[in-house]
């Protein structure tokens, strides 16, 4: 199990809690409040990463409204190595929470420091509706009703308006949303897709067609004996 912390205040907002008015001093953490988390957790164990405000916000903000600081990591990352007197100039998995509407050069800089994730709700919010949009814009007129359209007035809409045909344009426009955001982040075709088969879910082993066989038939045994003695009944 991989646990994330946050620490700090995220600006913005988002879940209902809103820190639009929390004063700016407090959505920046400090090296010596980011080495206490790393401090506690790495007694725990490595599987951990840290999500460090360095003026973070959620959701999208007018240029010049938020002031990002991803050179702060650094500091983090230099305090805590010399702590542990550790060789790595990047002991911390940093995490960048806000992430969207950041500029290229801001996300680049986090993840010079260390950043190993960065979260996009908003942006990808925003893509999955403009997909929605766009496809809305495209089709509008094979959208007022379920018969009728400009081929023809007595011709079916159905597969415009079913709702897996736009859900698959809006999730395919995240899906391209989620690609930019590799490539920002140095992602992209970095790792081999692996070839191996996939495991079931907690380690459970997959029923084979005659293990399946049996549990079919012995459902159908069962349902007749309760129908027999519901009727003797």
């Amino acid at each position: 199990i991989w646990l994330e912390m946050e620490i700090g205040i995220t600006g913005g907002e988002e879940d209902g809690v809103n820190n639009e008015d929390v004063d700016p001093e407090k959505l920046y953490t400090s090296p010596e409040q980011v080495y206490s988390v790393y401090e506690a957790l790495s007694k725990i164990g490595p599987m951990f990463s840290i999500a460090a405000a360095f003026g973070n916000v959620h959701g999208v903000y007018k240029p010049g409204n938020v002031v990002l600081s991803p050179e702060r990591l650094l500091k983090h990352q230099a305090y805590t190595k010399e702590k542990i007197g550790c060789e790595d100039d990047k002991p911390i998995y940093l995490v960048m929470h806000g992430g969207s509407g950041s500029t290229d050069e801001e996300i680049k800089t986090a993840v010079k420091a260390g950043v190993i994730k960065m979260n996009i709700d908003t942006d990808t919010q925003w893509a999955y509706w403009d997909g929605l949009r766009a496809f809305e814009k495209e089709k509008h007129d094979f959208l007022q009703g379920q018969i009728g359209n400009p081929t023809g007035g007595d011709k079916p809409n159905k597969k415009f308006y079913d709702p897996r045909v736009w859900t698959r344009k809006a999730e395919e426009a995240m899906r391209e949303r989620v690609g930019v955001s590799m490539e920002k982040l140095g992602s992209k075709e970095t790792y081999t897709a692996s070839t191996e088969p996939g495991s079931p879910q907690l380690g459970e082993k997959k029923l084979d067609i005659v293990q399946t066989a049996a549990f079919v038939a012995a459902g159908a045994v069962a349902g007749s004996v309760i129908t027999l003695l519901a009727k003797k009944k």
